[in-house]
């Protein structure tokens, strides 16, 4: 048979950070909806303005979808735990099953429950009842956040827990320590600041398109202006939550900052920042770089002076404290080439969509036309609506990368953590079904948004997504009548 140089372990990363990469499309997308679609409604309970009631029905359409496709994708990502990765589901179930738990009998009840009610109860409560079922929506799913990170937090900052002494697996003695893990804390505020972005700019770039063909002007306007707006706001929130998460990093997983900086070698109190640069990941250095004095000690220490460990003398630091356990031929050095450019991506684009916001915001400015004469700006904008979803995607490869070669920083490795009794043809052919399902509901995803977008703010459905309101109410005593 050929020999494709496939094993178990490849095909088990890959499986499990494909079905990641896609669910991570939508989860972002559909907590910052839920958010917007709420100021939104929230718009229309205060002002009494119908249009707001119109854009909260008319985006609320593109969050039920994306909040569909995020659950199925994500159910998928559960089952791997145990098909995949059973070694490491026998090691973290401890610590692993009380926030899944939390988050599907609490956080996720709650969002379901509320989601349906306000889809089918729209005139039928008053109007600020009516907007407290999508914030409970909205709250529910950032708590699925918080519980989802909680677990992930463990794997990267473990704290609260004892390794039992009879099965060798991770034991909670903590609950409020796992809770309470300073990277939760710091990756949670990020995470949801940038949901909160990824759905502003995605609404900002479908109003760009459509306004590019001049349809429904003033509908979409205004569209853009609430999702600039949000946009703008936590743009700038997500840098600065983004900067607090970095300089923890410092401490906390050096190997990983040290990557996002591109530094081999411990670095000079001169702070030279690579803005671009080339590596050799196998000998271990950097081959060429452009470097800005003084800037890696700013974004590290806010001051001017300070120095930060390279990856060279960091591995030789970890070779130190692990050896003993895990050998002495266990390679520490993560995906530097990945973790340098994911950076840079993810904080350029930062400071990218915090400049297209206040450009936009002066643009479409409520008596001028200048948004609808400065056509290189909505073309722009709208090729930008699918940037969040590179962005988020890189930010996580961040955080899962840089975590090599731990499952659970400095308990568990990558490698331990693979079930025992998976095949190479079993992960194959699931990788190839799993890739075809994904860009299968990635394009009925995005054939859906289309049709909403082409069919307008006043198609029929818009309206309550109910029948008519000629239609007997279902409700209604005469609903029961079968004479």
């Amino acid at each position: 048979m050929l020999n494709l140089g496939l094993d178990i372990l490849g095909l088990a990363r890959f499986q499990f950070g494909m079905t990641t990469v896609f669910h991570f499309f939508f989860v972002p997308f559909s907590i910052g909806l839920a958010f917007v679609v709420a100021v939104m409604e929230t718009l229309y309970a205060a002002k009494g303005d119908e249009d707001y009631k119109k854009m909260a029905q008319f985006w609320g359409k593109m969050f039920l979808y994306s909040f569909a496709v995020g659950v199925v994708t994500g159910i998928i990502q559960e089952f791997q735990f145990g098909m995949n990765w059973s070694e490491y589901s026998r090691f973290m179930g401890d610590i692993f099953g009380a926030p899944l738990a939390i988050e599907a009998l609490a956080a996720f009840f709650l969002e379901s429950t509320f989601i349906g009610m306000w889809m089918f109860t729209w005139d039928r409560f008053n109007k600020w009842v009516h907007t407290l079922f999508i914030w409970l929506v909205m709250f529910g799913s950032s708590l699925s956040a918080l519980w989802i990170l909680a677990a992930n937090s463990f794997m990267q900052n473990p704290l609260g827990y004892i390794i039992n002494s009879k099965t060798g697996h991770v034991q909670m003695v903590s609950f409020g320590k796992v809770i309470g893990n300073p990277q939760l804390w710091n990756e949670f505020p990020h995470v949801i600041f940038g949901a909160f972005v990824t759905a502003s700019f995605v609404i900002a770039g479908c109003c760009a398109w459509r306004l590019l063909k001049k349809d429904h002007v003033a509908f979409y306007r205004k569209s853009l202006n609430v999702a600039l707006v949000i946009g703008l706001i936590f743009s700038v929130g997500s840098i600065a939550s983004g900067d607090m998460q970095s300089r923890y990093l410092i401490n906390n997983q050096p190997m990983k900052f040290a990557a996002m900086e591109g530094l081999y070698k411990n670095s000079t109190n001169k702070g030279e920042w690579s803005a671009i640069a080339g590596f050799d990941n196998k000998q271990h250095k950097t081959t060429w770089s452009v470097d800005v004095p003084y800037v890696l000690n700013l974004l590290s220490y806010h001051k001017t002076t300070g120095t930060v460990k390279g990856m060279n003398t960091i591995n030789k630091e970890m070779h130190a404290k692990y050896d003993k356990k895990f050998g002495s031929d266990m390679n520490y050095y993560v995906p530097t080439k990945t973790l340098f450019w994911s950076f840079r991506i993810m904080s350029g684009a930062g400071a990218l969509f915090a400049l297209l916001a206040i450009v936009g915001l002066i643009f479409n400015r409520k008596k001028s036309q200048a948004i609808m004469k400065q056509r290189w700006f909505l073309y722009i904008l709208g090729l930008c609506l699918w940037l969040p979803f590179i962005v988020n995607t890189a930010g996580w490869f961040i955080t899962e990368f840089g975590r090599y070669p731990w499952i659970v920083y400095g308990l568990l490795t990558i490698a331990d953590a693979v079930s025992p009794n998976v095949s190479v043809a079993s992960l194959l052919t699931t990788n190839i079904v799993y890739f075809l399902m994904f860009a299968g509901m990635g394009v009925v995803m995005i054939v859906l948004c289309h049709r909403v977008l082409k069919a307008g703010p006043d198609d029929e459905l818009t309206d309550g997504y109910a029948s008519s309101d000629t239609d007997l109410d279902p409700y209604s005593k005469g609903a029961f009548n079968h004479d």
